[in-house]
């Protein structure tokens, strides 16, 4: 049996639950007892004191006997990554509390004087002290005064602690438990803040009223899945008699916390993202996929913000830099920017023609320095002619004049309803608060807005993901799904299941297509294979994202953004890994400062190499075909007898033996695993097709396209 004395020395958050509760911090048994907060433990009930005069006396004569009820708020459940490493939980919290005495004929001034004496003392040793006036000091003394009244803040364990020894009487440390964001910015804009349900009342003491303030979620995961997150509260009775005097502290009910949210993030692959972005962008976003299961496992906006700014609540002008800030840190661009996809595009143009016969893998098309549409010039970003290419060329060398005319053949219905079933242009369906859908135009729409129908013109700037085209990094990183799975588009997943208290799964989904592609298998291999091109062949716009172990395919894109006037330019690189087997794909956006010159190739395509030669040892462990089982053989049942047949090399006609005198069997031919390393016969011949037949100026990536439109 457990005494009671040393139930007064174990946290809330380990009692009320019956089981430990990772990540949660208790608090010191001197901390706890300076100032417990009803309900903060189990109470053995104390014997009551000799009665002083009659107990049955009326209730006029017995005004400081009080029965209260209080509810208990439960611990909010945690939000976790993948593998259980915590992102959002609870810590122990302290406030200073004035407990009131139970004062006998104390008039106005005695208790306002014996109330100011002690806050007083309290301003030299805390800093966050809310002001009371005397109004709210003597109406909770007339009303509430059973229970504490909280004049501080709320201070962490070892703020607490320092100023433990230092109260006076009638100052106590009244715990509590609050939100708690242990990797500060991490995924702020996808997990979200909680904020207080409410003050806590004033005046008469009400039935079930809280300990202490309850929270609620109030952005993101936090908000969308508060009610699995809330759990349920519990309830506790108090007893005092006649003169005020604590006859009883009862738990009636334990709170049980909220569920844990388990997400499809990875923690050491967000942190690796997320610095990535900060050494290689002011603002900019990285998204990455696992094409298999569509689970999201990297979704990172920069800049950011701390979420424990928002606990246990932000101040009306913190709030506002914020919102002022020209960053814009609450926002998140991963899933709320929509932006021209710029080249990041020509992929699915290049599908669409191909599934469509208006090319194949071989056909070539001549491509000048520039095209005239109607009476507009429409340039190559080379500002070179790039000759006759083929579709995997083009897509290498990310040529403009190759995009207008496939674009204008194939027609922009074909590339544009493509485009949809692979996710542009609606929401992708994942819990978040505020996603953009992106658009997708077609002729009404242009009708709507633009007063004409889509043009051969506007169909050459839609051709190389410009014009009123606009998706966010998560829908482009959703396509390059679609296309390394090359036959269906993977629903997007961010939860991967929800736990109750017991760690019993109450939620969990499933691995699902979203969308048919309804395209030719030959189609996207070779798409595929102008992708790797971009990154792995000479003269291709990606090289500085090549990976020193696997083959990765990719696409650089580069693009004119908001108004003329700002000169504002994006850099993308979008594209999975690896070529022969795709398991993940992604998508970077560098936003360029106005009149800041970038690319694609110069800005994004690094901070993809650098991201994912960060995690070399978990891909390669993760994309390793799966070992042969080893076949075991007791050799005295293999040992040959000395009368058996002679086994005999078909190739040279000789027997073979070995020292032993035992037979073996002859080994199978195996291809080596890094064929020609050490080889000195001659290297194989380059395909034909996956260098430029002549010397091509050659530069990082292509330069940006103003936007052509043409003249009606």
């Amino acid at each position: 049996m457990v005494k009671p004395s040393l139930l007064r020395r174990i946290p809330l958050v380990f009692l009320i639950a019956g089981i430990p509760v990772h990540g949660q911090n208790p608090a010191s048994p001197s901390l706890v007892n300076a100032g417990r907060p009803a309900g903060s433990e189990l109470m053995a009930p104390t014997e009551p004191p000799a009665a002083k005069g009659a107990a049955d006396g009326a209730i006029i004569t017995r005004k400081d006997a009080r029965t209260i009820t209080l509810k208990i708020p439960a611990p909010r459940g945690m939000i976790v990554d993948r593998v259980g490493e915590p992102l959002a939980q609870n810590q122990v919290a302290y406030q200073v509390a004035l407990q009131f005495s139970q004062f006998e004929n104390a008039d106005r001034d005695f208790v306002l004087n014996w109330a100011r004496t002690r806050l007083d003392s309290l301003q030299a040793i805390v800093r966050n002290v809310v002001p009371k006036t005397d109004d709210e000091l003597y109406d909770h003394y007339r009303h509430r005064r059973w229970l504490p009244l909280l004049v501080t803040g709320q201070l962490g364990e070892k703020e607490a602690r320092e100023i433990e020894s230092r109260l006076t009487t009638g100052l106590v440390l009244n715990p509590l438990y609050r939100r708690f964001y242990p990797q500060g910015e991490l995924a702020a804009h996808i997990l979200g803040y909680s904020g207080s349900v409410g003050k806590l009342p004033t005046g008469p003491i009400n039935f079930n009223e809280p300990l202490w303030e309850e929270s609620e979620g109030r952005a993101g995961l936090e908000k969308i899945f508060n009610t699995q997150l809330t759990g349920d509260p519990g309830m506790k009775k108090l007893l005092f008699d006649e003169s005020g005097n604590k006859l009883l502290e009862e738990q009636v009910k334990r709170p049980r916390p909220g569920g844990t949210l388990v997400t499809t993030l990875d923690l050491k692959w967000q942190q690796l993202a997320e610095k990535t972005l900060r050494n290689g962008c002011k603002r900019g976003a990285f998204v990455v996929i696992d094409v298999v299961t569509g689970e999201v496992l990297v979704m990172a906006s920069r800049p950011s913000f701390d979420l424990n700014r928002f606990i246990p609540g932000i101040s009306d002008t913190d709030f506002k830099a914020l919102e002022q800030d020209p960053a814009t840190p609450l926002y998140g661009r991963a899933f709320q920017s929509a932006y021209p996809p710029a080249s990041s595009y020509k992929p699915i143009v290049a599908l669409a023609a191909l599934n469509n016969g208006v090319v194949t893998e071989n056909s070539e098309i001549y491509c000048p320095a520039a095209i005239t549409i109607g009476r507009t010039v429409f340039n190559n970003w080379s500002k070179s002619p790039e000759g006759s290419i083929n579709v995997k060329r083009a897509i290498a060398r990310s040529c403009n004049t190759w995009f207008y005319q496939v674009g204008i053949e194939v027609g922009p219905s074909a590339f544009l309803n493509l485009s949809r079933r692979l996710g542009f242009g609606e929401l992708t369906g994942l819990p978040l608060i505020g996603e953009t859908r992106g658009l997708v135009p077609n002729d009404e729409w242009m009708l709507k807005h633009e007063k004409r129908r889509i043009l051969d013109g506007d169909t050459a700037n839609l051709s190389i993901g410009q014009g009123t085209l606009l998706a966010s990094p998560l829908q482009v990183a959703q396509a390059m799904a679609g296309i390394a799975n090359g036959g269906a588009l993977p629903k997007l997943h961010l939860v991967r299941q929800v736990q109750d208290t017991r760690g019993r799964v109450v939620q969990a989904p499933l691995p699902e297509r979203k969308n048919w592609l309804g395209v030719d298998p030959k189609a996207v291999e070779v798409v595929h294979k102008g992708m790797s091109d971009v990154v792995n062949s000479g003269g291709g716009t990606g090289r500085s994202a090549g990976l020193s172990y696997t083959t990765l395919c990719g696409k650089t894109g580069t693009a004119q953004w908001g108004p003329k006037s700002k000169n504002q330019r994006l850099a993308w690189f979008a594209g999975f890994l690896p070529e022969d087997n795709p398991r993940y794909a992604f998508a970077v956006l560098y936003e360029g400062r106005p009149g800041e010159t970038v690319s694609g190739g110069r800005m994004a395509a690094p901070m993809v190499r650098k991201f994912f030669e960060g995690i070399k040892d978990d891909i390669k462990e993760i994309i390793a075909p799966p070992k042969k089982a080893l076949v075991v053989v007791d050799e005295s049942e293999t040992a040959t007898p000395a009368d058996a047949p002679a086994q005999v090399d078909p190739d040279s006609g000789e027997e073979i033996r070995d020292p032993s005198g035992v037979k073996p069997m002859k080994a199978l031919p195996v291809k080596p695993m890094d064929s020609g390393a050490d080889d000195d016969s001659e290297p194989a011949e380059e395909p034909a097709d996956s260098a430029p037949a002549r010397a091509l100026p050659v530069e990082e990536d292509e330069e940006v396209m103003e936007e052509n439109v043409e003249e009606p």
